[in-house]
């Protein structure tokens, strides 16, 4: 299944409307959830999931990102598109106009084979820890 769950209940950023995640209700207390579905924070009240939500912000999401392609290759990434049914990554053009870009469509919430990346982001023929 992909797409944002029955029941998430979306949480917006005061003054532009930005959505930044969602809040879903877990037993008596609620889970923070980020913008590529991945939870912030454990069971929590109202007001804390909201506050983490929006002190997670929307900033990360332009960070350096690993992903893990089926034959166990480690690819660096960036994150290109963010909607409710899917997360579009593109792999890392370290700023070169003329570079190659590979794009992998993944379903929303991100799989575990999307992660931070992990290796030196000042190295520019290493893919991650194991590229």
């Amino acid at each position: 299944m992909t797409g944002v769950p029955e029941g998430w209940i979306e949480h917006r950023r005061a003054g532009d409307r930005e959505l930044l995640g969602w809040v879903r209700v877990d037993g008596d207390g609620f889970v923070a959830v980020d913008r590529i579905g991945r939870e912030l924070t454990g069971v929590v009240d109202w007001h804390e999931a909201e506050e983490a939500l929006d002190e997670h912000g929307l900033h990360w999401l332009a960070d350096l990102w690993q992903l893990t392609l089926d034959d166990g290759l480690v690819v660096r990434v960036r994150i290109a598109e963010v909607a409710t049914d899917r997360v579009v990554v593109a792999t890392d053009d370290f700023g070169n106009v003329d570079a190659v870009v590979m794009r992998h469509v993944l379903p929303f919430p991100a799989p575990a084979t999307l992660r931070p990346f992990e290796g030196d982001r000042h190295v520019l023929d290493g893919a991650g820890p194991t590229g």
